[in-house]
């Protein structure tokens, strides 16, 4: 059975090209959340395997969604997918959770090899 995927990014253009990416490799979007809030909700709601996460959003960001995915399932699987590269905000998604990080614009590739390495 196809592994379940959440993206979540504030940028339409973003969610479509992931979800492209994502799903022609054999991947199942279950769902797109447009800031944390929503990707929090969504989470509890449709339990995905895996998630991808945008780090600045409106309502609540990516690392403070990440943080509450952890308290409902410290097993979660969440790819930080930002352009910014910073090296303290990758640390601080790391820490509150967060199993890989792709900086965008991001490489086909390298989504698929994130979402093997964490699927696995």
């Amino acid at each position: 059975m196809a592994k379940k995927v959440l993206i979540t990014d504030d940028t339409a253009f973003m969610r479509m090209t992931l979800r492209n990416v994502i799903e022609k490799n054999g991947y199942k979007v279950v769902g797109e959340a447009a800031d944390g809030e929503e990707a929090v909700a969504l989470y509890k709601e449709l339990q995905p395997d895996m998630v991808t996460m945008d780090i600045t959003m409106p309502k609540m960001d990516g690392i403070t969604a990440i943080k509450e995915i952890m308290k409902i399932d410290p097993k979660a699987k969440i790819i930080v997918c930002s352009a910014m590269g910073q090296k303290p905000m990758v640390i601080e998604a790391l820490s509150a959770g967060a199993k890989d990080f792709l900086v965008k614009p991001f490489d086909a590739e390298r989504v698929v090899e994130s979402l093997r390495k964490i699927g696995a």
